[in-house]
């Protein structure tokens, strides 16, 4: 029987008609980036990117099959929507350089740390819708969380697509801008806490006997598991630790144990401490 050819069909991309700069696809920025085509959020011919060096930005353009330069200018004059992923200290020098590609009409989203959409806005020059984001470093495996704000000019439409920008990532919240060092303090800085919570549980077990890799896989997954149950079924953390404390059981001793080691007020300071530096970096 002859074989009948069937020419494969991409599906177009869920926002078709916006075309996006990244400026300064580096971790944060290539993550996005690349989620934005995995889900096919933009098509490739959408999105243009900018790194600091030429040797990367074709050797990104390669192993993305988009546009990416050095030149941040071009980049922005050739967007709608203008991602901005360069250091925070960068900032300034980077909206001055792209200014004359700047309109009311684009919008900026910045997930630089610490700045302040007021700061984008006034260096602009101009009435820019500027959107404020701080995701977390899981996002590179889909699992992320960010915060987001509005500047003083964001439309609700443009603040529905910075959602569904990061939610390619994880997922997100909105809030005042006014809480975006807490949330630097508590999802931004919080893998690290998470992380030592893993590595401990681990060291417990490798103390109580587990081989090392054992107790690793089950403190990661026992973590893993216990924040898809928050997430999942919308229950209070509270109760669900009910759930497993059953009356003169194990449990319970354990907890006592961290309540006397004082678990629960030292993650509490930590978000402090965290959320008191994110707010003296924004204060310059």
């Amino acid at each position: 029987m002859t074989e009948i050819a069937v020419e494969a069909i991409e599906a177009p991309a869920q926002i078709p008609h916006l075309r996006v700069a990244v400026l300064g696809a580096g971790k944060m920025g290539g993550i996005l980036l690349q989620a934005f085509l995995k889900e096919n959020l933009f098509a490739p011919a959408q999105i243009h990117a900018t790194v600091g060096h030429t040797e990367r930005a074709v050797a990104l353009s390669t192993q993305w099959g988009v546009d990416v330069s050095t030149d941040n200018l071009t980049a922005a004059s050739q967007s709608d929507l203008i991602l901005i992923g360069v250091k925070p200290f960068q900032v300034p020098d980077l909206i001055e350089e792209i200014k004359p590609a700047l309109s009311p009409s684009k919008t900026l989203v910045s997930f630089a740390a610490s700045v302040k959409t007021r700061a984008i806005e006034d260096a602009s020059g101009m009435e820019i819708p500027v959107i404020r984001a701080m995701p977390n470093t899981p996002s590179a495996l889909g699992a992320g969380a960010a915060g987001l704000c509005r500047g003083r000019f964001v439309r609700e439409e443009q603040m529905e697509l910075a959602r569904r920008i990061f939610e390619t990532v994880g997922r997100t919240v909105v809030v005042d801008e006014k809480h975006m060092d807490a949330v630097t303090g508590l999802s931004a800085s919080g893998p690290a806490y998470v992380y030592i919570i893993i590595e401990a549980l681990a060291e417990a077990g490798v103390k109580v006997g587990l081989p090392r890799d054992t107790a690793t896989q089950l403190a990661a997954q026992t973590a893993f598991g216990a924040a898809k149950m928050v997430l999942e079924t919308g229950y209070h953390p509270a109760l669900l630790k009910d759930a497993v404390t059953t009356p003169a059981g194990c449990t319970i001793d354990g907890i006592l144990e961290l309540e006397e080691g004082g678990l629960r007020v030292t993650l509490i300071k930590a978000v402090m401490r965290a959320t008191e530096r994110a707010r003296q970096l924004a204060a310059g």
